[in-house]
């Protein structure tokens, strides 16, 4: 901690929220959190922050509103540097707050943005049900949110992963850890789907990459944002796979699934200018995958939900 900040008496601490997850990151993540209370105070201190309470629950990063010096208020972002980290920044400087916050500042040596702060920051999830009525309005929503934030790849496209190497998580699961609650013949085909539309896929644009109701927050006067954003370079379709599989883990139990999902897909490819075939097509060999990797993860409730929503999809 800065000298100047132990002297304003703000002794800032880890949140709890933040401990289980990242305890089994490895031991850099683990250095990481013992120095976080000296980086949120020279944030503090190098931007002017009135920081309030941490948000809650938290989950791999830490997140708090703050008040800039203006009174501007403003949300800190602080999370262990990495590539995946840079991508983010990265991102929301590309997409420049057109449909997603806005990227205010950025410390890559912290690991440390200083974000837009949305208001009311309801999060989608909290808008849509089972209830079709709700479902529909809320994917009405973020099909406007897609509309807005897509975006051509930009010039220098070295901070981004691409679809192309998130395919890689099939080959990993073939010789890893199986397929859990995944029939093989279901896997065979989400990787003959990928393939394929790897194959047949236009020049990649620059995407959210986890569009789903948890990051699309309510922006004031009927409008919604995006935050969160991965980075991620492919076509547009592969965008609503996030949002076809969430809220997790309560869709797995909503009631007729499989139609709410063809419903959801419907209406995403009309009104975000899809075509509906390869959004379904993406939908299978993603969510699949998606279940594979928490599989791999040795997140049980993950790979469950998403073989359940996988299943749901098949034709």
């Amino acid at each position: 901690m800065t000298k100047s900040a132990m002297r304003q008496g703000m002794p800032y601490g880890v949140p709890p929220d933040l401990v289980p997850l990242n305890l089994g990151r490895g031991e850099q993540v683990r250095a990481w959190l013992e120095r976080l209370p000296a980086i949120i105070a020279s944030c503090v201190e190098e931007w002017h922050l009135q920081l309030r309470p941490c948000f809650s629950p938290l989950s791999y990063n830490y997140a708090a509103p703050a008040i800039l010096a203006g009174g501007q208020r403003a949300v800190l972002k602080i999370g262990y540097p990495n590539r995946e980290l840079g991508s983010e920044a990265a991102a929301l400087a590309a997409f420049d707050g057109r449909g997603i916050v806005r990227l205010l500042d950025w410390k890559p040596e912290y690991g440390a943005m200083l974000l837009e702060q949305l208001l009311p920051g309801t999060a989608l999830t909290r808008v849509t049900s089972a209830a079709e009525v709700d479902d529909a309005r809320a994917t009405s929503w973020a099909a406007h949110v897609m509309r807005t934030l897509w975006r051509e790849a930009p010039a220098d496209t070295s901070p981004f992963a691409t679809v192309a190497q998130w395919f890689e998580g099939f080959e990993r699961a073939r010789h890893g850890h199986g397929f859990g609650q995944l029939p093989s013949a279901l896997v065979d085909r989400a990787e003959q789907l990928y393939r394929e539309l790897l194959a047949s896929a236009g020049p990649p644009e620059l995407l959210h990459g986890d569009l789903h109701h948890g990051n699309i927050l309510a922006a004031g006067e009927g409008s919604w944002m995006a935050i969160d954003p991965k980075g991620l370079l492919g076509e547009r379709a592969f965008d609503t796979v996030a949002l076809l599989g969430n809220p997790m883990p309560d869709i797995a139990d909503w009631p007729d699934l499989p139609r709410i999902l063809r419903r959801r897909m419907a209406q995403l490819s009309e009104e975000a200018g899809l075509d509906r075939a390869r959004v379904e097509a993406w939908a299978l060999a993603q969510t699949v995958l998606s279940s594979l990797d928490a599989l791999e993860d040795g997140d049980d409730e993950g790979h469950a939900t998403a073989a359940t929503v996988a299943t749901a999809l098949m034709p």
